[in-house]
């Protein structure tokens, strides 16, 4: 079984990254930009078939390491 963690920032916490990604596209060329906020991604197989327990592990996975939830959010995909 095959699942995605995405970890992003919350809202309202500075992501220094992601304006100078921002600044970066910009003077590249890339017109309409308002915004970049950087994030993880984690790409992650696991063995076994049962969603559920996966998704349970995963989430405490992302509690305990993937994700500091101060001031980062996270999301479970089993894909």
């Amino acid at each position: 079984m095959k699942a995605r963690v995405t970890v992003t920032l919350k809202s309202g916490i500075l992501d220094p990254q992601g304006k100078a990604i921002e600044g970066a596209l910009k003077s590249l060329g890339v017109d309409g930009v308002a915004s970049v906020r950087q994030g993880k991604v984690f790409d992650i197989e696991l063995s076994g078939s049962d969603k559920a327990k996966a998704e349970q592990a995963l989430k405490a996975a992302a509690d305990k390491l993937l994700a500091n939830t101060v001031i980062e959010n996270y999301r479970v995909e089993l894909l």
